[in-house]
């Protein structure tokens, strides 16, 4: 069975669930990963409200689509960073209170143990999102950081993941990090460190996201290999590395999404650096079978055409792994 193609709803959370629903449906998805913005799934409803989770199937069912995942990447990167104004933007006002950083971490904890009990009641097995990180700010060592560092701040992290790990193992449900600046895992050696200082949870795992790794000039096919039995959900997303010099190099120079002199930017599928089809190809060899999920970026093209563009360019490229070796015909001959 080919694997099934879905759309990620973020970069859609400004249309209402059912419109964006009815558009994935008209690109030919499969499904959709719905995230946890705008009227698309909103945990509070979830908890309180008796056939809120009925209402999403029911929209879903209506356009043909299924759904795998949820996604909840905003309230999860409140849970370890260092909370400052621009978390308001991220959070709903009943989470984000008065920005006081032990009060939002702590609320944005309970709101991501919450999204493991509702996706076990709506019937996904895996959650994606950030985790945030304590330490992302001590990247660049300058002034130069204290030789324990990183020890203190992947404790940090783990003593405030661990408890909302425990809930989704007791969920039956894993949580998938979208390994990406920003978060405690961003390479392959820091995905490695927050593996290793959460014991090697089995709730935790990643959302592979080849994107993130091309600009950073990381090896995304060797992370496939490298953590095979943790890839719980895949993204397809493409972006462009520049191979000349640039005005702004990897940070970015303060530059918009789009702006020219950037080395990197996001682009529409198959229109950038990643190399996909070798992706497909490690896929099958590690045993991947769960969605491979559009998260649809370039601020240079439509969205609508993109998408659609996108589902198409998967669905060719995509196949199934071989049952027989290629030459077991002439070897059945000796």
């Amino acid at each position: 069975m080919p694997r099934p193609v879905t759309l990620f709803s973020g970069q859609w959370a400004d249309l209402p669930f059912d419109t964006f629903c009815q558009k994935a449906a008209s690109f030919g998805y499969d499904g959709v990963e719905i995230a946890c913005s705008g009227d698309h799934f909103e945990v509070d409803k979830a908890l309180e409200q008796d056939g809120y989770l009925q209402s999403r199937w029911d929209i879903l069912d209506q356009h043909g689509l299924r759904c795998f995942a949820i996604s909840n990447h905003l309230v999860g990167q409140c849970v370890a960073d260092r909370i400052d104004e621009r978390h308001a933007a991220i959070l709903p006002a009943r989470l984000y209170g008065d920005g006081r950083e032990d009060g939002v971490r702590a609320r944005a904890a309970e709101e991501m143990k919450n999204t493991a009990r509702v996706a076990a009641s709506f019937g996904v097995p895996v959650v994606t999102g950030f985790t945030g990180s304590p330490i992302w700010h001590m990247v660049y060592s300058f002034p130069p950081n204290p030789a324990d560092f990183l020890a203190r701040g992947l404790a940090l992290f783990a003593g405030l993941w661990t408890p909302i790990l425990d809930v989704f193992q007791e969920s039956g449900v894993r949580f998938a990090l979208e390994v990406h600046p920003t978060e405690i895992a961003f390479d392959t050696a820091s995905a490695e460190n927050a593996l290793n200082a959460l014991g090697g949870h089995p709730a935790f795992g990643f959302n592979y996201d080849p994107s993130h790794f091309v600009y950073q000039n990381v090896d995304y096919i060797g992370f496939l290999r490298k953590f095979a039995d943790r890839i719980f959900h895949v993204h397809m997303k493409d972006a462009y590395r520049a191979s000349h010099p640039t005005e702004a190099g990897v940070f970015g120079g303060h530059l918009e999404f789009g702006d020219h002199r950037r080395a990197w930017d996001f682009r529409s599928l198959g229109r950038g650096s990643v190399d996909f089809e070798e992706i497909i190809r490690v896929l099958n060899d590690i045993g991947y079978q769960g969605p491979l999920s559009v998260e649809w970026e370039d601020s240079k093209m439509d969205r609508e055409h993109g998408a659609a563009e996108a589902c198409a360019f998967v669905r060719r490229l995509d196949f199934p792994p071989s049952a027989v070796a290629f030459d077991a015909a002439f070897a059945a001959k000796r």
